[in-house]
């Protein structure tokens, strides 16, 4: 079975007020504590999508593909399709934002493990059976993600969906709490 990771790197921050990708968190920037969460190692291919050159950079430096997005402004579906679209022969593509610094590589497994043992859902990080960032969406559904568009992301089809979902606790809460601020980023709850 092949699975793909698409690490979805495209956003404005605009709340943020600076690329908060490249935002130090306890001693690395928010995109490579993302990259140590979401190894490319776990994956039969996985890719960086961004419009931001020092982070596909990085990306091809630590062994992802690095995809550019001149559509960035498009919003989170551009990401998506153009990472997708490099990822069409995998059975499985695990999705992630890349602005949840405190993620934990353990989940990440379990995630993809959970996506291995049934392999015809889509299995998502979740926080007391509330569903978070990263799914693994199963190839069936490839079609239906290549036709979002805008700001609408893979939640669109999971909600379209609910009978395939299957959640994957997390250990934490920090795990899965996005960074929007820079006041977001005074340390894991």
């Amino acid at each position: 079975m092949r699975v793909g990771a698409v690490l979805m790197a495209s956003g404005f921050s605009v709340r943020f007020g600076s690329n908060k990708l490249l935002q130090q968190v306890d001693g690395a920037s928010m995109i490579e504590r993302t990259m140590a969460s979401i190894p490319p190692q776990l994956f039969d291919r996985a890719a960086v999508v961004s419009p931001y050159p020092e982070i596909l950079s990085l990306a091809e430096k630590r062994g992802y593909l690095p995809v550019p997005n001149p559509d960035a402004a498009q919003g989170q579906s551009a990401s998506l399709r153009l990472g997708l679209a490099r990822l069409t022969d995998m059975d499985g593509v695990l999705f992630a934002v890349c602005d949840q610094p405190w993620l934990e590589g353990e989940s990440v497994l379990r995630l993809i493990n959970c996506f291995r043992e049934a392999p015809s859902r889509i299995c998502a990080l979740s926080w007391q059976g509330m569903r978070g960032n990263p799914a693994v969406f199963p190839a069936r559904l490839f079609s239906e993600l290549l036709a979002l568009t805008g700001e609408r992301g893979g939640g669109v089809v999971i909600r379209a969906h609910p009978d395939l979902l299957r959640l994957v606790e997390v250990r934490r809460a920090a795990e899965l709490r996005d960074v929007d601020t820079p006041a977001g980023l005074n340390g894991p709850v």
